[in-house]
């Protein structure tokens, strides 16, 4: 029997294929570039597709559940890891969120750093914001990273890391470069080493 996506996952995962599919900086603009981004990652093109698959069944979910935490938790995926950050205003929205997500198909992990703050504001998002597009600008022109292979969210000054690095000493200075930002508070990685035993397996 085959397997089809809702419509909104169509959609979601038409517009996460219309860019780049390392989620984060925009290299180039088109489904093709965006195919040809995915094929230069450390985790290849198969991967790279799967995972916009989770990320448009996640949404699905999500949206037909509450459109407030489509807007408010945001997710990085690499091999079917999935990283949910964000603030949400309760405790329940939060576990809802982990819950939702574990339901679609391909999802071997998920690493809950959902936040729970009903007085987060505008100042702490442009904060966050402005961390994450210099760290990215970093990474990008730091040519002993291979910046294509991670993602970046920062939620209250604390910058979450996920991905694939080549070796330690690449990993080692892509967290330097988050930590030697200003109003940065915290690092979390969560990203693994190319020759790590784990990576493919649930």
């Amino acid at each position: 029997m085959r397997t089809r996506l809702p419509p909104f996952a169509a959609l979601a995962l038409a517009a996460a294929l219309a860019q780049p599919l390392a989620g984060c900086v925009e290299v180039a603009a088109g489904g093709a570039a965006a195919v040809t981004t995915a094929a230069l990652e450390e985790r290849g093109l198969k991967a790279a597709v799967s995972d916009n698959v989770i990320r448009a069944r996640i949404l699905d979910r999500w949206l037909e559940h509450s459109e407030e935490m489509t807007r408010k938790v945001d997710m990085a995926i690499t091999e079917g890891r999935v990283l949910l950050t964000g603030i949400l205003p309760n405790q329940q929205m939060r576990l809802d969120a982990v819950r939702l997500a574990w339901q679609a198909d391909g999802v071997r992990e998920i690493i809950n750093e959902i936040q729970v703050d009903s007085s987060a504001g505008v100042g702490t998002f442009a904060r966050d914001t402005w961390i994450t597009t210099q760290l990215l600008s970093k990474l990008t022109f730091d040519n002993r990273v291979s910046s294509i292979n991670y993602s970046v969210e920062t939620v209250a000054g604390t910058v979450y890391l996920m991905g694939i690095a080549q070796d330690q000493d690449e990993l080692d200075r892509v967290q330097n470069h988050a930590r030697n930002l200003s109003y940065v508070r915290r690092v979390v990685s969560y990203v693994r080493l190319k020759d790590d035993p784990r990576r493919g397996k649930s």
